[in-house]
């Protein structure tokens, strides 16, 4: 496949694109968070990813967002508050998530790591 542009950065491949979009520490625990229709505040999805910042999970929502995958609902109350959920392009890549889990855990247990 020849190299291809995208948003100003150059790709090599369709795997390096689609890791782009959800790859990183925090997407796909975003994503997996919101999964069946589950609708969470931006506070639920701060206190069920412990160890993540409020400066990189509003990062990762918004590229989530740009990219299609999550909606956030504002609503006009004091104080604001804020909604996201699954497109129907984020329902898409749950099974990619279930995947790779599951392929995690079978490497966590050959090498005695886990519960």
């Amino acid at each position: 496949m020849p190299d291809f542009s995208y948003n100003g950065k150059i790709y090599y491949n369709p795997v390096e694109f689609a890791m782009d979009r959800i790859g990183g520490t925090w997407k796909m625990p975003i994503l997996w968070r919101l999964q069946n229709g589950k609708v969470l505040r931006y506070s639920e999805l701060k206190k069920s990813l412990k160890h993540v910042s409020d400066k990189m999970l509003a990062s990762q929502l918004r590229e989530l967002e740009a990219d299609g995958f999550v909606e956030r609902t504002v609503y006009p109350v004091v104080p604001p508050r804020t909604e996201y959920k699954l497109t129907p392009k984020g329902e898409k890549v749950i099974p990619v998530i279930i995947y790779i889990r599951n392929y995690g855990l079978e490497l966590m247990a050959e090498l005695g790591l886990g519960s």
